[in-house]
């Protein structure tokens, strides 16, 4: 008798959830559910204006999407829910939300429905930059050495942050606050009953270390008196790792998602991470991009290094057995879509309406006819700030360049080209630290849709690109880790490593690098470089004042 997992996936915009075989991970059946509220990062559903650089979300969001998507591709399968034996699920980190004892989210409490701070904040949230600055600076401060694990910055989209940002502008929250929880552990908590930490989110997000523990109490009331015992009051110490079972799902999860009660559900994982398993990946020195609204980069290595500006090194933080390392560009598929809302002529959608195409196609072909270098453009990446390797929310876009001659395809291509010179800063921070990449394997949606974007990259960082299989990794990644929670005696697993090459899968699709494009991006990258020092390290600040300016201050 076939057995089978479902794996949901919670970004950014929705929430997908997949329904595969675990004997091959076949996929039987997927659905999507957008949040009806999205990023909400104007003003409240109330009409209360939020300042800048907040990102928050509605919790009945994340609810509705899995109720609705799970109950989906049980319908759709056609399969007998007892035949699914795990549960898995992933979301995006930091992505944090105050909550009462019994799980209940504070903004759906009336009383305090109309303050932001009730509210989830997503993990782009950069309106705790300054407490994230404060943090870093009584760190180096104090010489706190857990500091380096996370590349010797902490950066404002975490869990620290955040609580420090909500502690000082909405007390009245904090103390209302029974615990701080990521919201990947939350929908588990909802499912099973029962609260858990995952050592992903834990590792990566909230500055716990496997062997040490979070930092003592004496640093977090050097940060605010008020925040000396916030780990035993409001987050709590028992971390469980990835694969691991949570628990089991409820009567009353049961009612409304249609899964069996008792159905195994594995710990919660960051989004990027479960990609891994999903590409099949089981050794160290190959990076995994997965690409989307941001790029995660995902690294495991048999040894641990400090690694300047990275998002973190977490033992097990990915696989067992191995240090995960995770870093990032803030700002991707985000920085294209802004570009198509808010810079491109009228005629431009009517000829590609006139071909049939959409409007990202239609400019990725214009842009396909440029040369490397043609266009005489450079950009900067940093339209939402820089996650790796300079730890900086503050810092904004730049394109350089710029002529009466400036096409609209020129400036995509210099988008798309941007990004791929700031992954390949991060695989030279890696390489220049010990951490060999020798491998590397595009994931997410942007992976399957643009060839023109993989091509880019191949030729920038002169290593062949992979593509994963599955157009959907995280959701199959965390079906791969709700497998496992099963356990073998249950049809499922109990070794990640064989799950993921049993379930997981690579693409035959591989993107070579052309070497007469590499030796033009070369001399591009060198002027990335230079930008990048000057504006990100201290030369000319000048994003920072713009910022300060914009803050009235």
């Amino acid at each position: 008798m076939a057995k089978y997992a479902i794996g949901i996936d919670f970004g950014t915009l929705s929430a997908r959830a997949l329904l595969v075989d675990v004997s091959n991970g076949r996929e039987l059946a997927s659905a999507v559910s957008e949040y009806a509220h999205g990023v909400i990062d104007e003003a409240l559903p109330c009409g209360v204006k939020l300042g800048q650089d907040w990102a928050l979300q509605d919790p009945r969001d994340y609810l509705a999407a899995l109720n609705t998507t799970v109950r989906e591709v049980i319908q759709q399968s056609g399969i007998d829910k007892n035949d699914i034996i795990g549960v898995g699920v992933d979301f995006t980190a930091c992505t944090l939300l105050p909550v009462r004892a019994d799980s209940t989210p504070l903004c759906m409490l009336e009383e305090y429905a109309r303050n932001p701070h009730a509210y989830v904040k997503l993990w782009k949230h950069h309106a705790a930059q300054k407490q994230a600055n404060r943090l870093n600076e009584i760190a180096r401060a104090r010489g706190e050495s857990w500091l380096d694990n996370y590349g010797g910055k902490i950066s404002s989209e975490w869990a620290i942050p955040k609580i420090m940002q909500l502690l000082e502008e909405a007390p009245e929250i904090y103390e209302a606050a029974d615990r701080f929880i990521e919201a990947a552990d939350w929908i588990v908590w909802i499912l099973t009953g029962v609260e858990t930490r995952n050592s992903c989110c834990a590792g990566y997000k909230a500055l716990w270390n496997k062997n040490t523990g979070y930092p003592d109490c004496n640093f977090f009331r050097a940060l605010d008196a008020r925040l000396e015992f916030v780990v035993d009051e409001k987050l709590g110490r028992l971390i469980q790792p990835l694969a691991s079972r949570a628990g089991r799902v409820t009567a009353s999860a049961a009612e409304t998602t249609g899964l069996a009660p008792g159905t195994a559900v594995a710990v919660g994982a960051i989004d990027a991470h479960v990609f891994v398993p999903a590409a099949a990946i089981d050794r160290e020195g190959e990076m995994l991009v997965i690409m989307g609204t941001s790029n995660c980069h995902m690294m495991m290595s048999s040894v641990e290094k400090q690694v300047k500006g990275i998002c973190g090194v977490v033992a097990d933080g990915i696989m067992p057995g191995l240090y995960g390392y995770e870093a990032g560009q803030g700002c991707v598929g985000d920085h294209f879509q802004w570009f198509i809302d808010n810079c491109l002529p009228q005629h431009y959608y009517s000829q590609a309406a006139e071909q049939g195409v959409g409007i990202h196609r239609y400019l990725r072909e214009k842009a396909a006819l440029r040369k490397p270098g043609e266009s005489g453009l450079v950009a900067l990446d940093w339209w939402n700030g820089n996650r790796s390797v300079l730890v900086d929310a503050d810092l904004t876009g730049l394109m350089l360049g710029m002529t009466l001659q400036t096409k609209p395809e020129d400036m995509y291509r210099a988008l798309i080209e941007a990004t791929a010179y700031g992954t390949r800063m991060i695989i030279e921070t890696f390489r220049e630290q010990g951490v060999a990449v020798d491998a590397f394997c595009a994931a997410g949606g942007i992976s399957k849709k643009d060839p023109l974007m993989m091509q880019i990259y191949a030729d920038v960082i002169k290593m062949p690109v992979k593509i994963a299989g599955s157009e959907q990794g995280g959701a199959l990644g965390s079906a791969i880790f709700g497998a496992v929670a099963a356990g073998a005696a249950a049809g499922g697993y109990n070794d990640v490593f064989e799950a993921a090459r049993a379930m997981g899968s690579v693409s035959s699709t591989v993107y070579e690098p052309n070497a007469e494009a590499s030796a033009v991006y070369d001399k591009l990258f060198e002027e990335y470089k230079i930008l990048h020092d000057y504006f990100g390290r201290g030369g000319n600040d000048v994003m920072k004042r713009l910022k300060a300016i914009i803050a009235g201050q």
